[in-house]
């Protein structure tokens, strides 16, 4: 593939072959990554986060596995980060607990059924150790599909992104909902004051009805891409996996996600859409495919190393990651320039 061209909104996006590489560790799931002290830094997770280390996203060391001060019922993925000036850190996981379901819906799986949760934590060693600051978004025992269960999931919100606006008000939270009733799966989008990012519990609000309305822990939603087939279907049709960044180039919020198109969710291919307002999901543009790739799971890492950008910040030309692995490069031009 060479200079294939998408028109995203007004975005152009472009792919590009790159050099081959890949993560330190396997990513099952976004990978954060930051700067400290002039060295780069990624978290990548598969249950468990590893933090790795290197020059750049190009040159990592594989590291060592995180410590969590504090024991929670099954795996814990984070999967963004946000850095205080201080150099604290402030992450968000995506936790897979196993008691959710009755034990009989465990027996003959590799992995337990489950419905995710999504919580915080806060490192103040560089994201060596972190400390729990509590779930924040949840769905209620009433969105549990525990008749019908999907291939991984009986219900839940999970496989999210986290980014800060630009005028330091709000963290929005783009996620997955895999709620019982159809109506309520699909890619839905919620928010928390800046000024609450030390204690979150109780404070993220959900997009529901056109406002944001709804408590995070157990409210309801209204997803901004509906499922076009039920998660629970022999044929379900359904974006999942939003990965969010602010592109200083094109001055515009991008995101990325997948596509599944089968019960043990078949890849279709990798969709972008573009955020004119952050605050009102409502202007956001409808996904373009830009990769019949099958891998989960794609997120932006931005090149410029001078700028310190990250997953969350890129320019003009950022690598692409697909489970893990980046065999491209993407070139975001604004349309008609």
């Amino acid at each position: 593939m060479s200079n294939v061209s998408h028109q995203v909104g007004n975005v152009q996006i472009t792919i590009e072959d790159a050099p081959s590489v890949k993560t330190p560790t396997n990513a099952d799931c976004n990978s954060p990554c930051w700067w400290a002290d002039g060295k780069f830094y990624m978290l990548n997770s598969t249950g468990h986060p590893i933090r790795s280390s290197g020059e750049n996203a190009e040159k990592m060391t594989a590291g060592e596995k995180i410590t969590y001060t504090a024991y929670r019922d099954g795996g814990r993925w984070i999967e963004s980060v946000h850095q205080e000036p201080d150099g604290t850190l402030f992450g968000w996981y995506h936790n897979e607990p196993a008691h959710l379901v009755p034990p009989e819906m465990h027996v003959g799986r590799r992995f337990p059924m489950t419905a995710p949760f999504m919580g915080a934590a806060v490192s103040y060693d560089n994201g060596q150790s972190w400390d729990d600051l509590g779930l924040i978004l949840a769905g209620g025992p009433e969105t549990l599909n525990l008749e019908a269960p999907n291939f991984w999931f009986a219900g839940g919100n999970g496989d999210f992104t986290v980014i800060l606006d630009r005028q330091k008000e709000y963290f929005y939270f783009l996620f997955g909902t895999y709620y019982k009733d159809v109506t309520r799966q699909g890619i839905s989008v919620a928010r928390m004051p800046y000024n609450d990012l030390c204690a979150p519990v109780g404070k993220v609000m959900k997009w529901f009805e056109g406002s944001w309305s709804e408590p995070g822990l157990n409210g309801d939603v209204t997803p901004i891409f509906p499922v076009k087939g039920d998660w629970y279907s022999p044929d379900p049709d359904t974006f999942w996996g939003p990965s969010i960044h602010w592109n200083t180039h094109v001055n515009e919020y991008l995101v990325l996600m997948n596509r599944a198109v089968d019960r043990n969710w078949k890849q279709e291919g990798i969709y972008a859409f573009h955020v004119p307002d952050l605050s009102n999901p409502q202007s956001w543009t409808q996904p373009v495919r830009i990769l019949a790739e099958a891998g989960w799971y794609p997120q932006v890492i931005g090149n410029d190393v001078a700028k310190g950008e990250t997953d969350r910040e890129a320019g003009a030309v950022a690598r692409l990651f697909i489970h893990g692995e980046s065999k491209y490069y993407l070139r975001f031009t604004r349309a008609g320039k």
